[in-house]
């Protein structure tokens, strides 16, 4: 059999050319206030380090406006899915360790805002050093899709208070967006 032309257009059939479509690598247009910030992880023989942030009197020098006022760690077994968070006054700031490997969900809640309605869907860690900023009145949620258990390390700009009234940490319900939202993506 002769291999066809590179050029050549291969003819499908009836039923494949319905289900068929052509995966959309374009960037996606981000919700507002949303940063993400590619760290440098510097590596030697021995290991690595990763800066996460340059604070001078609480201040980020990656983060302009943001002052951190508490750093939290957390963990995800696998297969956990933590939704939704939501802040009035709270700013977070995300960094997932390279070697964990966890779903971010957003969603703008925020009135009036010119990304309001807005979801982004991304992956953290998985061999990546970045920070997310994440404003108050997005929702957010993870799930940890790798084999073991996930990490989170947080900065906010607000100190956390259980006291009714000063509290800031709201939830909305896991599948405000869908179930759908937390399958990871086959094909």
């Amino acid at each position: 059999m002769t291999a066809p032309h590179p050029a050549a257009k291969t003819t499908i059939n009836d039923k494949a050319k319905a289900a068929f479509s052509f995966q959309d690598y374009s960037p996606r247009g981000g919700i507002d206030g949303v940063q993400i910030v590619d760290l440098k992880r510097f590596n030697d023989d021995g290991g690595a380090i990763t800066e996460l942030g340059r604070l001078t009197a609480g201040m980020h020098a990656q983060l302009p406006g943001f002052e951190c006022k508490q750093v939290n760690y957390s963990e995800m077994e696998p297969g956990a899915v933590k939704a939704y968070h939501m802040h009035h006054r709270q700013t977070d700031v995300w960094y997932v360790p390279p070697s964990d490997k966890l779903l971010l969900v957003l969603h703008d809640c925020r009135k009036g805002s010119p990304t309001e309605g807005k979801t982004m869907r991304f992956v953290l860690g998985d061999g990546k050093d970045r920070l997310v900023r994440i404003p108050p009145g997005v929702a957010h949620g993870t799930s940890n899709i790798g084999q073991r258990t996930g990490r989170i390390i947080y900065m906010v700009d607000v100190q956390f208070s259980p006291t009714p009234g000063e509290c800031d940490e709201g939830r909305l319900p896991w599948d405000f967006l869908g179930a759908e939202i937390w399958d990871v993506v086959k094909g």
